[in-house]
């Protein structure tokens, strides 16, 4: 097998709140990266069906019992997907007849038999054999998420085993969670996937840092959400321009090595898929001199035991 792999970010939004459109989007998208030769496709942080970005930019948000907020909840819950459900399957048959790996963010609804469910700022990665070999559902959701999200736990912090290397993942803000990055370099990485909302400065550099630490290639995804497709009725802030293609979510994904560097600069602004090609030896090449899992790391001072008990 060679080590030199075609990988892909998508960057481009979903239909928001709706998984049915989002979905078909999605596979048509992934379609796109298999005819280009890759052999990987990655998607942003709860791409399906959108990220909740009216959570920053809606000033009643926090307000009780604001009927705007509250409809666009429930939208959000209505539009979330199950791990069995249809729209999942639909991706894992696009993963095998495209023969791609899949990364794709999700607002994940749970219903455990009680009540009517939780979502979750969930992750999943489905190999090019159409199986689901991963699924994560985010730490603690980051600041005003935890009015949406439930926290989830450790039985997606691993890596797994793929046609284009071992594969992990993590979402926003658990890349600034230390014990969460060791626990997937213990798994021994070769290509993570960070996935944000939209990749800014801050995000470019916890990705860089987490490429260099972990020496591992690093895609970092964001993804495109224009105001005119938030729901309508829904009061945005005075400083969001009226324009209706203004940019709520502006991109910035990126490629990075696993010396810190990019491989594929970050692009903003604008619809599109980057691919680029990475050669898996450079993970490797670069453990001669930093290695946090091996001869860089002291497991006679330090153990780290992780709970991978599914919630």
């Amino acid at each position: 097998m060679s080590d030199k792999k075609i990988v892909s970010i998508v960057q481009h939004g979903p239909e928001f709140l709706d998984k049915i459109k989002s979905t078909e989007k999605a596979i048509d998208l992934i379609q796109q990266c298999g005819k280009n030769g890759s052999e990987l496709a990655v998607f942003g942080e709860t791409w399906l069906s959108g990220y909740p970005a009216w959570l920053d930019y809606c000033p009643e948000a926090g307000l009780w019992n604001h009927e705007p907020v509250k409809e666009i909840y429930y939208q959000t819950f209505a539009n979330s997907v199950s791990i069995d459900g249809e729209e999942i399957k639909a991706l894992k048959i696009a993963a095998k007849e495209n023969g791609i790996n899949i990364v794709m963010g999700i607002n994940e609804k749970v219903n455990s038999g009680k009540g009517n469910g939780t979502i979750f700022n969930s992750l999943v990665i489905i190999n090019n054999k159409g199986e689901m070999v991963n699924h994560h559902r985010k730490l603690m959701p980051t600041y005003t998420e935890k009015m949406v999200y439930g926290q989830g736990d450790g039985a997606g912090l691993q890596s797994c085993e793929t046609s284009v290397g071992r594969l992990s993942g993590l979402i926003c803000w658990e890349h600034w969670m230390p014990l969460s990055r060791q626990a997937l370099h213990d798994s021994g990485e070769d290509i993570h996937v960070a996935v944000w909302p939209k990749v800014h400065e801050m995000h470019q550099v916890a990705s860089r840092q987490y490429a260099f630490e972990g020496r591992c290639f690093v895609l970092a995804a964001g993804q495109i959400l224009k105001r005119k497709d938030l729901p309508d009725g829904l009061p945005l802030r005075d400083s969001v321009p009226e324009d209706p293609d203004h940019l709520i979510l502006n991109g910035g994904s990126c490629i990075i090595g696993p010396n810190g560097f990019y491989v594929h600069e970050p692009v903003f602004n604008e619809e599109t898929i980057i691919t680029a090609e990475i050669d898996l030896k450079e993970v490797i090449k670069e453990g001669m001199t930093l290695d946090v899992t091996g001869h860089y790391q002291r497991n006679d001072v330090f153990d780290l035991v992780v709970n991978r008990a599914r919630k």
